[in-house]
């Protein structure tokens, strides 16, 4: 078996980088479970599969690094070792759908979302692949999907905060589609601080709409490792993710779940998947609610917040998913 991670960032990435998590967490949880597993990714990756890499460190991290020629190598050296592996599960968009049809091996792809309208015609000529959705609302008309497998993270490194904060958190890219700026709105309404952590991907959006905001009651505190967003956890009422797109999955909804933190997110997407609506939080349709839902925070129990990302969005249940899909796969190659 071969995971096919990107390398933007390290798998796993030392702050942002949610689709080199998932590849590392599918890659630690296989290798658990008794796979024989090759990781392909940037060299500093960490990792007890194997690990075949020829891009030393993540192009987001190194300037050094010319991005396509890091991707056109890393993705090339993959499918040059195709016939060493009986699948190759790539979690690189579109850009290694390209070389499916040039190997013998089976390729599974992940998909994470779609940037893109642009990038469609690429799907469209692969569409008999095998593809798996993380959301199923993400998806798009004539692939062929396999099956829709949620995300899962490591329970062990979202600890269940003993008690709740007074602050309410962002978490997320610094960018118009995350909705930074109605999160400030709503702690402006709301009366309560509002603490807000992420990489800018907008440097505009940043000096516009959020920077000018910037005060004792809202801050912004840069990017956070894992120890970072537990910190965060631990100071927080509720988390907001008042995504103005819908959303494709939202690993941090999980993550804040995990440690017992609400969420209040906009009713886009997969939020409706992955909240239930007032239980681990509440879905709403704009900044009015947002406020009204903070009103109600207190019934939303954390107890109950951990035990659906146990139930739901664990390694191991998205493992025990992509093993489904991987048999399924395996059967249909068989029949020819």
């Amino acid at each position: 078996m071969a995971i096919l991670s990107p390398v933007a960032w390290r798998t796993p990435p030392r702050q942002y980088g949610a689709w080199e998590t998932v590849a590392g967490n599918i890659t630690e949880g296989l290798v658990s479970r008794g796979w024989d597993v090759t990781l392909f990714a940037t060299g500093d990756s960490i990792t007890r599969a194997h690990l075949h890499a020829v891009v030393d460190r993540g192009y987001e991290e190194d300037p050094t690094v010319d991005p396509k020629v890091a991707e056109y190598l890393h993705i090339s050296e993959a499918f040059e070792h195709a016939g060493e592996f009986d699948l190759i599960h790539s979690h690189y968009d579109f850009m290694a759908l390209a070389y499916t049809r040039l190997v013998k091996t089976p390729v599974l792809t992940t998909i994470h979302g779609f940037s893109s309208p642009r990038i469609m015609p690429v799907y469209e000529k692969y569409r008999d692949g095998y593809f798996v959705s993380i959301s199923n609302s993400d998806r798009a008309p004539g692939l062929n999907y396999v099956a829709t497998v949620y995300n899962g993270i490591d329970l062990s490194l979202y600890p269940l905060s003993k008690a709740r904060g007074d602050d309410l958190v962002f978490l997320g890219r610094i960018h118009p589609d995350k909705g930074v700026h109605l999160a400030i709105e709503v702690a402006r309404l709301s009366g309560l601080p509002l603490l807000i952590a992420g990489i800018i991907q907008d440097r505009t959006y940043f000096r516009e709409q959020v920077e000018p905001y910037l005060n004792q009651m809202v801050r912004y505190i840069g990017p956070v490792d894992v120890s970072g967003k537990n910190e965060l956890f631990a100071r927080a009422r509720a988390l907001l993710h008042l995504n103005t797109i819908p959303e494709r999955f939202g690993l941090v909804l999980v993550e804040a779940n995990a440690a017992g933190v609400p969420v209040i997110a906009m009713d886009l997407g997969s939020c409706r998947e992955v909240i239930l609506d007032g239980q681990t939080g509440f879905l709403v349709n704009n900044i009015h609610e947002a406020v009204e839902a903070l009103e109600r925070i207190a019934e939303i129990e954390s107890r109950v917040c951990r035990q659906r990302v146990e139930q739901c969005f664990s390694i191991e249940t998205m493992v025990e998913g992509y093993e489904r899909v991987y048999q399924t796969i395996f059967e249909r190659e068989a029949k020819g």
